[in-house]
């Protein structure tokens, strides 16, 4: 008997994709989100009021010290008890969403302290005001630094999108469990459910690499030094 059933992957290829695909949209749609409030958080970290610092290092460390599937498990299945209950795909939105924004702060705020503050000083020199250097010179910079490390989150995240199963969620790595516990053809099912995150996460991870070598030489050094 081969090990590799090729009827299940015939028979249940739909479901295979349709989880892929809530995956992807989950990784898409949690990277965005997280990428735009991680910013505010980072500004927030390095405000001179503690008022405003403060809570942003509060969530921050909270979020940081309790691990991903505790947060998911809270929102989906505690806050209904206190009367605000999410359906599965957004409590899995808000819980990845909240995650790495947090984690993504620290990136964006080492990236900020890496502009020369001499640079700050010029700006503001010139008339400019700090919400215009920020915008036009600081956040720039700062955010071609952070590049290579937001395009990391960004593989880490399509990965942890299997952790949203816990909500129920029909991702990839649900879907693989719900046919699974159908069928019993466990090494089937699970070396389609591998074979589909490698064959969007590899490629995702050579473009990673492609903005890396990027970020660090310019695109036209990057093209020179490939050919």
């Amino acid at each position: 008997m081969d090990l590799l059933n090729l009827e299940v992957v015939r028979d249940y290829g739909s479901v295979f994709l349709h989880g892929l695909a809530i995956t992807v949209m989950l990784t898409l749609v949690v990277i965005v989100l997280a990428s735009l409030l991680a910013i505010p958080v980072a500004l927030a970290r390095l405000s001179p009021s503690r008022s405003i610092r403060w809570p942003a290092d509060f969530y921050v460390e909270f979020i940081r010290a309790t691990p991903l599937i505790l947060q998911l498990i809270y929102i989906f299945y505690v806050l209904p008890s206190a009367g605000l209950r999410l359906e599965p795909i957004p409590a899995a939105i808000i819980g990845l969403t909240l995650n790495y924004s947090a984690y993504m702060s620290e990136v964006y705020r080492s990236g900020i302290q890496a502009v020369p503050k001499g640079q700050w000083e010029a700006a503001l020199s010139l008339g400019l005001k700090r919400w215009q250097v920020l915008g036009k010179i600081v956040l720039p910079q700062a955010f071609r630094i952070v590049l290579p490390a937001l395009g990391n989150y960004l593989i880490s995240l399509f990965k942890d999108t299997a952790l949203a199963s816990v909500v129920t969620v029909q991702e990839l790595m649900f879907s693989g469990q719900i046919i699974a516990a159908r069928n019993y053809q466990y090494f089937t099912v699970y070396t389609v459910t591998a074979f589909l995150y490698f064959a969007v996460g590899y490629p995702s991870a050579l473009i990673v690499r492609r903005i890396e070598d990027w970020s660090r030489h310019g695109w036209t050094d990057t093209r020179r030094k490939r050919t």
